[in-house]
């Protein structure tokens, strides 16, 4: 599915139109499937009490169109018409319809919406659209503050926003002080790119895709994706009934030091979880020692160590015989910032040879290249980067605002000038390859707000290239099954209190999920 911006949504809609499908074609399709996703969520919509708040324009058009529907179905609808220049001939469709129409211009305070919102339902804001990005002011303002008091007093009552909650700017995701809190917001023909990122993503609630009837191929040139499970399933390797532990690949993890201990065996158990036949860990000794105790499945190459505890320079030739023999690699969990390991990972990468085995550089890892003055143009290796905005930060010399100011432009400018597949973390995770590829996440979880989460997903992904999958597919498809993990810890336990290896037991069952969209068993 794809992302679109404002102004692509609208050159996609006049592509619909140049091949015959009118405006008011795509607006009837729209209301109608505002009005049924309405009517799905309330179990049947007939004495729902639904108050439809209209601007002008196409969007407050799809709302009056929608508000017909509802009331032909048997809800209970009031049209609140908050600014003048609505469309005129939905409208009139309304009236005969009998949908009862308050003006908003003519209610003054406000007094007959307040008297309605007590016992509404639903509100559903078709105020403004994505056109919109001026501050909110004069009724619209006074209107949307009215419902936002209402639904802090009435925590039963949704708000639904057609394509975009008013006052967000659909580009770019600044969202106004009077920007309503919606519980679902239902994006018209393609999400808009501003619902991804914050502060709009606040305001949205949950976001679903509704279809407008808009032809195949009207988006067939833009290359920034959503990330959806029918997607990744079709990414996801498959299990051969008669495989062995070779035949699904061996990933080394390279990483921990005295102090970071957990990483590599977070790291180590994700790649196991994903899928990877064998885990090497090749870690300093004092860690191998730990960690063998913890994950005995795993084999161990363990490594010269500084006083410190931290990696030695001279255990490369180790790691470099490890790798010769992997299906894939992470480099970074727990190796710590001491200037050995700077040594060791400039050793390791940066020596002007080509690396046996696809990469994920993580963590440590990327804060060793951030140190090392033109990395980009001595990294020989097919890679997977993984930071978060911190290690972006610091890979690009930007302030970490710099970073989260345009997410997907940022991730999109250092795939294209570093060669290699960027995974920048956080809400929204952005995937992004050096030929412009480009998907988002869907998930925005606060649970994985907790140390050690970003170490399991190296793990998912270099279990993903192990078993064949290129970089870009191994980093969207393990960015969405790590996703959806804590998506189900989640629903199990709320947004606080999960530990990255509660995430562990979720990846398999999530595997297996989605493995099964689609199948059909031969007969």
């Amino acid at each position: 599915m794809k992302v679109v911006t404002v102004e692509e949504m609208r050159a996609m809609e006049q592509r619909a139109i140049d091949a015959g499908v009118s405006d008011d074609t795509l607006m009837e399709a729209a209301g109608l499937a505002v009005a049924r996703r309405i009517a799905q969520i309330t179990d049947g919509v007939r004495g729902r009490r639904v108050l439809v708040l209209v601007g002008p324009g196409n969007n407050g058009g799809d709302g009056m169109v929608a508000a017909r529907y509802l009331t032909d179905w048997g809800a209970l609808v009031t049209l609140y018409l908050v600014t003048r220049g609505r469309r005129e001939d939905k409208l009139e469709a309304c009236e005969a319809s009998r949908v009862r129409v308050v003006e908003g211009a003519d209610d003054t305070g406000q007094w007959a919406l307040g008297n309605y919102l007590p016992i509404t339902d639903i509100v559903v804001d078709a105020v403004l659209g994505i056109g919109s990005r001026r501050p909110l002011d004069g009724t619209v303002k006074r209107t949307l503050d009215v419902v936002a008091a209402a639904k802090r007093d009435q925590p039963g009552m949704r708000v639904v926003g057609v394509d975009v909650p008013s006052g967000i700017d659909a580009n770019t995701g600044h969202a106004d002080e009077s920007t309503p809190f919606a519980d679902l917001t239902l994006a018209l023909g393609a999400p808009k790119a501003g619902l991804y990122r914050f502060p709009a993503a606040a305001h949205t609630g949950a976001v679903e895709v509704l279809g407008i009837g808009l032809p195949d191929g009207v988006d067939s040139d833009l290359r920034l994706d959503l990330a959806e499970d029918s997607t990744v399933a079709r990414l996801l390797p498959r299990r051969a009934a008669d495989g062995h532990k070779g035949t699904f690949g061996t990933t080394l993890i390279v990483g921990g030091s005295r102090n970071f201990v957990g990483a590599t065996v977070l790291a180590a158990s994700g790649a196991y979880r994903a899928g990877a036949g064998l885990v090497t860990l090749a870690a300093p000794d004092a860690v191998y020692r730990l960690a063998a105790a913890q994950l005995p499945e795993a084999t161990y190459v363990p490594l010269a160590e500084t006083s410190g505890g931290f990696v030695a320079p001279q255990a490369v030739e180790d790691v470099l015989r490890a790798m010769a023999s992997a299906s894939s690699a992470v480099i970074g969990p727990g190796l710590g910032g001491a200037e050995s390991v700077q040594r060791f990972v400039q050793s390791l990468l940066l020596n002007g040879e080509p690396v046996a085995c696809p990469l994920v550089i993580d963590a440590d890892g990327l804060n060793a290249l951030a140190k090392t003055y033109g990395w980009q143009d001595l990294l020989s290796a097919q890679a997977v980067l993984t930071p978060h905005p911190g290690e972006m930060g610091r890979l690009l010399r930007a302030s970490v605002g710099e970073v989260q100011a345009d997410r997907v432009a940022i991730a999109q400018q250092a795939a294209r000038d570093w060669g290699q597949v960027i995974v920048l973390k956080g809400p929204y995770t952005v995937v992004t390859a050096p030929d412009g590829p480009t998907s988002i996440s869907p998930f925005a979880n606060a649970a994985l707000a907790s140390g050690g989460t970003g170490d399991v997903l190296s793990g998912i992904i270099a279990a993903l290239l192990a078993q064949g999958l290129t970089p870009y597919s191994a980093a969207v498809a393990g960015v969405h099954l790590h996703g959806l993990a804590a998506e189900r810890f989640r629903a199990a336990s709320g947004d606080a209190g999960l530990m990255a290896s509660d995430l562990l037991a979720h990846v398999p069952t999530v595997m297996r999920d989605l493995r099964a969209i689609g199948f059909r068993p031969t007969t």
